[in-house]
Parts: C-alpha cells; structure tokens; sequence
C-alpha cells in the first residue's frame, strides 16, 4: 500500500499536479492521468467537475478536492499577483493542469504544508483579481467535498470588483470570512515621507519692520538673522524629517509674547530664536542662550500655581458632585505634571544647546564660554526646549561679512542642521512632551 501511494505521488509530480507535500498528504485520485480542462467560450457555463481549472479570462472556476469538510481563508495579493488558499493539514486533490498555457485566469499552482498542521495553496494568475466566492461544495458522490473558487479580474473602473459578502459553504462549515480588498502598493519613501509625523520646528528671526536690530558696517541685523533663518528653513526641511515654521518670513515686527505663543499654539518641538550681537569691543563669534535657572524655577512655581488656580475651579464644576478631597487631588496632580513638564524642557535645552555649541563650534568661531544662560523673554515657554542663538557681532568687521556671506550662511545652517538631527537622536528628546 504504502510503495502504492509513492508511485502515484511521483507520477502526480510528473503530471505536474504541483502538491509539494509528503505522499500522505495527497486526496486518493483513481487515475494518474491529467484531466483534460477545455476554457468555453465566454460566458459559457462553467463545468462542474470533481477537480479542475476552467473558464476565461472574465471568469475562472478554481476546484480543490478535499478530504473533509475544513475551514479555510483565501485572498488575492499583488505584486506578483497570485490567489492563496490557507486550509489545516488536509488530503487534498489539485486539478490537472499541463501548465504550458494559462487556463482563463490561472497561469500555473503549486500547494502543500508551509507549517506544521497548515496547507497552503499558491495560484499564480495571468492580472490582478479578486475571488468573487469561495465556497465548500459536495462531490458527485455526496461525500467528499471541494473547495470551489470563483475568480474574476480586477475592475480597473472600481478598482476592485464588488465581490459577494458572504461565502455560501458557512452552512458546510467551510468558509472563514469574506474576501479582503486588494493590498495597497507599496509607497516610495519620498512619497510617504510627507503623512508621516514631523517633530516641528519654530525659527524666530530676530527684529524686523520698525524694529532694525543692531547695525553697522552696513549690516543690519533684521535683514542678516532674516536670510540666515530662510536658510535653515530651507535646509531642515530638505531633509524630510521636519516641519518647519517661521514667526516672520518678511520685513515684519512681531511682538515677543506673541513669538512665544505661536510656538505654543503650534504644539513646537523647539524654538530657535536667531539674532545678532553687538558689542562696544573688538568682541566677536557666535553665542548659544538657554534661559537663566532662576528664571525657569519660577516658571516652575508659576506653572504650579497657574494649574492650582485655574484648572478644575469650582465654577468649571458645576453641576458635578465630587468630594472637595478629590478635587484637590487632581489639582496636585496636575500641578506636578506641569512642574516637570518644565524641568523637563528645562534638561532638553541643555541636551539642544549643547548640541549646537558642539556643531556650530566646527564651523564658526564662537565667542568664549559660548554656552550661556539669560532671561530672555522669548526663551520664557515651559512648553518646549527654547535657545536664542547670537551668530556673530555686527560690530566686528570680519563677523559682519560674515553675516552677509551666503556661503558662511549654508555652511553655518549646515552646523544647526547636524546639531537638530544629534538632539532628536538623544533619548531625552524621545522621552514623550
């Protein structure tokens, strides 16, 4: 019996039945002779035959003879195209196929375990399609059943044919669902890059309009930090990975709470406030601000007592019956969190400014001691690491050229640029806002 069952699954292979499981795994078949499958002529009714690949390239009949009454998935996939039939460990019987020319739809298939306990059937198709039903049918002798599929192409109108939502074998305990839409393509990087989350990114060029800035040497600090911030601008967003936004792109003024609070409202991962110096010295090179530590510890203790305040007042509970203990609960609560949304802004300033005194150190003389704290007023957001960085001094000949220099520009904003992308790699930038 069992030297019977090697041969047949032998001349099965060389008859090109494409089972690629152990002897065992094969439905007994009476004859090791391919069926002959003839494709009607369109809209012809398909055949109803035990096993067998049929039909045109409107309509194909896929039929599989099975052992048992089995639940089973299928679906249509893309690139190749090709239908996947996934059944239990089940005998099984493929239809005969010669595989020299497609049959309507089909073009070759091949079956067998692709894990233990788990049969899976590959037919590759001529196009994209989908299966318009799959259904668990029985045999001429009321036994043995097939799983009988109906594949169709793709309607390029649609893109998806509306295929039938049920699977009428659900009665013979066979079918496992409805069959799923097509994948989606795979997207080029540069395509998806621009639905993907963007930290952002708030540049404030200093002055502007009425407001000049620091001037001589025939630079004026407006019009010098201006261009420099177009510049970054240009170069952070180049790189895909950022949102960028500018508190003025123009010869504007714009007042400097209202700097701070765009940044707010735009839910900023950093804010970089870019001006230029100037000094009644020969001083000269760039200088990295971060706001003062006295000046963030009262932020801290202001942000505690905004929160102790204004969040969860009596009047916003009206209506709500809640314990006066509970109340002072989540007030101390939310109090804490606010506290250490500051000082944790308040380390990754330090992580960010860092960073720039180390790039833009490679590429620009800076001033000693380049690393500095003041209290300025944009720098006062408990929202977002915040540093204000002094390019160079007007009132140095060779920094004012500088300043004017494109070249000095892009290689400078290059150094910022290398400085953002070390920060967002460090783990406290990634610790959650």
């Amino acid at each position: 019996m069992k030297s019977a069952l090697l041969r047949r699954a032998y001349a099965c292979r060389s008859a090109r039945y494409a089972v690629l499981t152990a002897p065992l795994l094969l439905f007994p078949i009476a004859s090791t002779h391919a069926e002959t499958t003839v494709a009607p002529p369109p809209g012809a009714v398909l055949p109803r035959t035990e096993t067998a690949v049929a039909g045109d390239t409107t309509r194909t009949r896929f039929v599989i003879g099975l052992e048992r009454a089995v639940e089973f998935q299928v679906f249509s996939l893309a690139n190749p195209n090709r239908v996947i039939v996934e059944l239990p460990e089940v005998k099984l019987q493929l239809p005969a196929f010669s595989g020299e020319t497609a049959v309507g739809l089909v073009k070759s298939f091949r079956g067998g375990l692709s894990a233990p306990g788990k049969t899976r059937i590959v037919i590759d198709v001529t196009g994209a399609v989908v299966v318009e039903k799959a259904v668990l049918d029985k045999g001429k002798d009321g036994k043995a059943p097939r799983l009988v599929l109906e594949i169709v192409p793709v309607d390029p109108a649609n893109k998806v044919t509306q295929a039938k939502k049920s699977l009428s074998g659900a009665m013979l305990a066979g079918a496992a669902g409805v069959q799923p839409p097509l994948p989606k393509l795979a997207q080029r990087p540069d395509a998806k890059a621009p639905n993907m989350f963007r930290p952002i990114i708030v540049i404030d060029p200093g002055h502007g309009g009425h407001d000049s800035g620091a001037q001589k040497y025939g630079t004026v600090e407006k019009d010098v930090v201006l261009a420099f911030s177009l510049k970054l601008r240009d170069k952070l967003q180049a790189t895909g990975r950022y949102k960028v936004l500018m508190t003025r792109d123009n010869d504007t003024f714009v007042e400097l709470d209202a700097r701070r609070e765009f940044a707010d409202q735009s839910k900023a991962a950093l804010f970089i406030a870019v001006h230029a110096d100037y000094a009644g010295s020969s001083a000269s090179g760039a200088t990295i601000y971060s706001l003062r530590d006295s000046v963030a510890n009262d932020l801290q203790r202001s942000a505690k007592g905004e929160v102790a305040h204004t969040v969860l007042s009596n009047k916003e509970l009206d209506g709500v019956k809640q314990a006066d203990g509970d109340v002072g609960a989540v007030k101390g609560i939310l109090s804490d969190l606010a506290q250490r949304e500051v000082s944790v802004n308040k380390e990754r300033t330090k992580v960010f400014a860092g960073s720039v005194v180390e790039f833009m150190g490679g590429t620009t003389n800076m001033m000693n001691n380049p690393d500095r704290e003041a209290g300025f007023r944009v720098l006062k957001s408990a929202k977002m690491p915040s540093v204000l960085i002094e390019l160079a001094y007007v009132t140095n000949r060779s920094d004012a050229e500088n300043l004017k220099s494109d070249k000095w520009r892009d290689k400078v904003g290059g150094s910022i640029v290398t400085a953002v992308e070390n920060y967002f790699s460090h783990q406290m930038a990634r610790l959650p806002m």
